[in-house]
């Protein structure tokens, strides 16, 4: 398990027709304040902040075709290539990590082949480095450099 200090949130966060919206700096509007979304958006901001992740290559909520199902990615980090390089699955803070997260991440992993997979809920973060020669995905204990 990866350890994460968010840094301090400095969001905008309105009220509009009883609904908490937080103001998403990435794509630029305002979106539903969801305990997920909670999490998404510290996370883009500890990866942007902390570690210096390019944001000009983080591509957030964005449909995929799963064979004939329509699904949506949390965060996908892409190289300077452009080709897929992290897919970031984001739940809920209350929420614990599985096996079923893991199987969902893998999944988008079929149609965004990408060196790293992370699941977090905020509180829990894991992370797998795509073992090529193996075939499978070795946990490491720390996100990468971006490359």
């Amino acid at each position: 398990m990866i350890t994460i200090e968010f840094p301090p949130p400095d969001f905008k966060i309105i009220t509009e027709n009883d609904k908490d919206l937080i103001f998403d700096r990435f794509r630029k509007k305002y979106v539903v304040l969801t305990p997920e979304e909670w999490v998404r958006q510290n996370f883009l901001n500890y990866l942007v902040a902390t570690l210096k992740y390019p944001a000009s290559l983080i591509g957030i909520e964005k449909e995929i075709y799963l064979g004939e199902m329509k699904k949506r990615y949390d965060i996908v980090v892409f190289n300077k290539n452009h080709q897929p390089w992290m897919i970031v699955e984001c739940k809920e803070m209350g929420i614990p990590l599985s096996q079923t997260t893991l199987e969902q991440i893998v999944r988008y992993h079929m149609v965004l082949p990408a060196a790293y997979l992370v699941i977090t809920n905020g509180v829990n973060t894991w992370c797998c480095e795509h073992n090529v020669p193996a075939g499978g995905w070795d946990f490491i204990e720390m996100l990468p450099s971006h490359q």
